[in-house]
């Protein structure tokens, strides 16, 4: 099993508001869900890096440690086991992951109507700090502000945990296996979003996912904020969903709306899009 991501400075971050460690972490996190969101265990990454002939060796070895930290913490046995160095005008960190599989993958088409949707671990939290950053950490030509501890004293609990989980996610990677184990007919992470990401669920399934307000509140960012790599699920209505998943909605049959909310069609868009939102003059 192998995946492959790519965190381009710009549009996946900026280095004022990321350390070396962080983006480490980062690129081995997004990773190491989208490995998990298939049913596998990670094994290995295989790190290529392109960077300016500038860039400090001590923030190169800050990115080698937060990969090693996020692989320990996230996976542990999974480790950076090769890749490759060039000189870019932009910092861009592209991850190969690689798993292993106990048993089939669990893709995203094999939702069926009557199943139950799932979640595990967090939406919206990681969109609510980049929402912070951009309103509180730039300056008034909108250039971003390092991220200095004098900058950082005055963020309440909840706040840094936002920023935390934009700069650091901590996605639940042993769960995927977990799912797959227990009869997850179809599962994804949320990286653009949930209603975004649930409606290509729906797409690939040929279904409708209908998402419950008592279970995920009104939270615009819960169901349009992404970054979270939430493991979204999907189980048969008579089987018991595992423990860390929380039951969200249902799956029903194809309707004129891939994603409803309530019964609802769900207003708005639900999700980012690099191709359709990125703006480099406002990031």
């Amino acid at each position: 099993m192998a995946t492959v991501d790519t965190l381009v400075h710009g549009p996946d971050f900026r280095l004022a508001w990321s350390s070396g460690h962080d983006l480490g972490w980062k690129a081995a996190a997004v990773n190491l869900a989208d490995i998990a969101a298939m049913g596998a265990r990670p094994t290995a990454l295989l790190v290529a890096l392109a960077m300016p002939d500038d860039t400090p060796i001590d923030f190169v070895e800050a990115l080698a440690d937060g990969l090693r930290a996020a692989c320990d913490r996230l996976a542990p046995g999974c480790a950076v086991e090769g890749g490759d160095l060039t000189v870019s005008d932009t910092l861009t960190i592209a991850v190969t992951a690689l798993g292993v599989l106990e048993g089939e993958p669990v893709r995203r088409d094999g939702a069926r109507p009557g199943d139950v949707v799932t979640l595990a671990g967090d939406a919206g939290l990681a969109a609510r700090g980049l929402g912070l950053l951009f309103d509180r950490f730039r300056d008034a030509a909108g250039t971003p502000v390092p991220l200095g501890p004098d900058h950082l004293a005055g963020l309440s609990h909840a706040e840094r945990r936002a920023l935390a989980a934009q700069l650091r996610p901590n996605p639940p990677i042993g769960l995927g296996p977990v799912a797959a184990a227990a009869g997850a007919t179809a599962m994804m992470d949320v990286s653009d979003g949930l209603v975004l990401d649930a409606s290509r669920m729906a797409e690939a399934s040929d279904v409708t996912v209908d998402l419950d307000t008592a279970a995920l509140g009104d939270d615009p960012l819960v169901y349009a904020g992404g970054e979270d790599h939430a493991l979204l699920a999907t189980f048969p209505a008579a089987a018991a969903a595992p423990d860390g998943f929380r039951i969200i909605g249902v799956i029903r049959s194809a309707g004129s709306a891939r994603v409803l909310v309530d019964g609802r069609p769900f207003a708005g868009r639900g999700g980012w899009d690099p191709y359709r939102d990125w703006d480099a003059t406002t990031g």
